[in-house]
C-alpha cells in the first residue's frame, strides 16, 4: 500500500513537471519544427517560415506565412501574364493553329504529332523570354471545353511545343470557334484541384464541380446517441441534434445554376454566376479588407503564401518563394478558398494558430517524383489523409517557387 501511494506521488509529480515544461516551451516557426528537413530548411528554399495572426471571416480562417527572406522570383512568369501578353499560346492538342519562335525570331508554324483534339490534353508553347510556371487548378478558357492544368511544373523557354496534361471543367461542350485559349485568372477551389492535382481523376473533377465540396463536413450532422437499455415497461429516448446549418453553395443550388445558366457546367459561369458569384464576391471582399489591415504593419517579413482552416478543420496551404509571386496568386487563390467556405456548413468551430502550425510539419510518407532536367523537380509526398506538393525550380538557381500541402476529402 505504501508503495502503491510513493508511485500514484511520483506519477503526479512528472505530470506537473512535463505541464511546467510545455508552459515555457517557445513555439516554433514550422522551419525549426522541421528539424531542418522542411521545406523552410531546404537549400534554396526561401527562408525559415512563422504565422502570423489568424484573419477570421464567417466559417474561413486564413493563417499568413510570413518569411525573413524573399527570393527574387523575377525570372518567372506566370501562366495568366503569359496568355495575357502572347508570351504563351495554348491549343488542342492535333491542331496546327499555333506558331513557334524560330532561333531568328520569326513566328512559324510548328507541326505536331498525331491529330485529333483530345480532353485531357492540350499543346502548350513558351514564346516569352522567361520560364513560366503552372499551378494544377489553373484555368484555361476557350477551346472546345475550359480546361485546368492537372500538375505544377515549369516551361522553359524556346521548348518544342509541350503536350501538357489537363482537366476539363466544362463536361457539357466539345465546340469551339478558335482553338486558342485564354487567360481566365481563376482557380478551382480546393475541393475540385484536389481530385486534380492529387488523385489525377476526371471523373472526380466533374463531380466535384457538380457537387459544390467533396469535404465529410458538408454531411456531418450530429447522430442521436444509442439508446440506453430500458427498464421494464419504459421505452428508449431519442434524443434529436439539430443539424448544421446548409451550406449556401449546395449541390441543388449548383444544379439549379446549371439548369438556368450552365448547361455545358462550365466552371466559370457556374462560380460567376449572378447567384452563387455574388456571395462569393461578398465574402471575398470582406476577407481581403481583413487579411491586407492584419498584414499592413509587418516589418523584416514579407507574406508569402497561407494556411486556410475550415471551422475547426486545418485543410490547405499555399505557400511560394517570394512575396510579389504569392500576390501575383493572391486574388485567385482566396476566391478559391472562399468558393470553398460556402460550399462547407457554417460551424461555430476555430482552428487555432498551433493546428496551422502542425499543418506545416513536412510529412514522411511515400514519393514520387517528377522532373525536367535543368528546368525544375516535382515531388508528391503522401501520409495517411494528408498530400504534399512541392515545384522547385533548377534553374538559373534551385528554389522552391510553390508548397501546397493538403488534408484529403478521400
Amino acid at each position: 500500500m505504501l508503495f502503491g501511494k510513493r508511485f500514484d506521488w511520483a506519477v503526479a509529480a512528472l505530470g506537473a513537471m512535463s505541464l511546467l515544461y510545455a508552459s515555457v516551451t517557445p513555439a516554433v516557426s514550422s522551419g525549426d519544427a522541421a528539424g531542418g528537413s522542411g521545406a523552410a530548411g531546404k537549400s534554396g528554399a526561401p527562408g525559415g517560415w512563422s504565422l502570423g495572426e489568424p484573419v477570421r471571416y464567417e466559417n474561413l480562417t486564413v493563417f499568413p506565412v510570413l518569411s525573413k527572406a524573399d527570393a527574387d522570383t523575377g525570372p518567372f512568369e506566370t501562366l495568366d501574364e503569359g496568355l495575357a501578353s502572347g508570351d504563351v499560346l495554348v491549343t488542342e492538342h492535333g491542331s496546327s493553329d499555333y506558331l513557334r519562335r524560330s532561333r531568328d525570331g520569326e513566328a512559324r508554324p510548328a507541326p505536331q504529332q498525331g491529330g485529333g483534339a483530345e480532353v485531357n490534353r492540350l499543346v502548350l508553347i513558351n514564346r516569352g523570354k522567361k520560364p513560366v510556371i503552372l499551378l494544377a487548378g489553373e484555368i484555361v478558357s476557350g477551346g472546345k471545353q475550359d480546361r485546368i492544368v492537372g500538375k505544377d511544373r515549369i516551361v522553359p523557354v524556346g521548348g518544342a511545343p509541350l503536350p501538357l496534361d489537363v482537366f476539363c471543367v466544362e463536361q457539357g461542350r466539345w465546340t469551339g470557334g478558335s482553338a486558342k485559349f485564354a487567360a481566365a485568372n481563376t482557380m478551382v477551389h480546393p475541393s475540385v484541384r484536389e481530385k486534380a492535382a492529387v488523385d489525377s481523376d476526371q471523373t472526380k473533377v466533374w463531380a466535384a464541380v457538380r457537387s459544390g465540396t467533396t469535404s465529410n463536413q458538408a454531411s456531418r450532422t450530429a447522430a442521436p446517441p444509442a439508446s440506453g437499455a430500458a427498464g421494464v415497461g419504459s421505452s428508449p429516448t431519442t434524443v434529436q441534434v439539430e443539424a448544421a446549418p446548409a451550406p449556401r453553395i449546395s449541390a441543388n443550388a449548383v444544379g439549379g445554376v446549371i439548369s438556368r445558366e450552365a448547361p455545358s457546367q462550365s466552371y466559370r459561369k457556374i462560380y460567376q454566376s449572378q447567384q452563387i458569384g455574388r456571395d462569393v464576391d461578398t465574402f471575398a471582399d470582406e476577407l481581403e479588407r481583413k487579411f491586407a489591415s492584419a498584414t499592413s504593419g509587418l516589418k523584416g517579413e514579407s507574406v508569402v503564401g497561407v494556411v486556410v482552416a475550415y471551422g475547426g478543420e486545418v485543410a490547405w496551404s499555399d505557400i511560394f518563394a517570394s512575396q510579389s509571386l504569392f500576390q501575383a496568386y493572391w486574388p485567385k487563390l482566396l476566391r478559391s478558398y472562399v468558393v470553398e467556405a460556402l460550399a462547407r456548413p457554417a460551424t461555430v468551430e476555430k482552428a487555432s494558430l498551433e493546428d496551422a502550425r502542425s499543418f506545416l510539419d513536412r510529412l514522411k510518407g511515400h514519393v514520387r517524383e517528377d522532373s525536367e532536367p535543368g528546368v525544375y523537380t516535382w515531388r508528391e509526398v503522401a501520409q495517411g489523409h494528408y498530400a504534399e506538393i512541392e515545384l522547385e525550380a533548377l534553374a538559373p538557381s534551385t528554389l522552391t517557387l510553390h508548397w501546397m500541402k493538403v488534408l484529403r476529402n478521400s
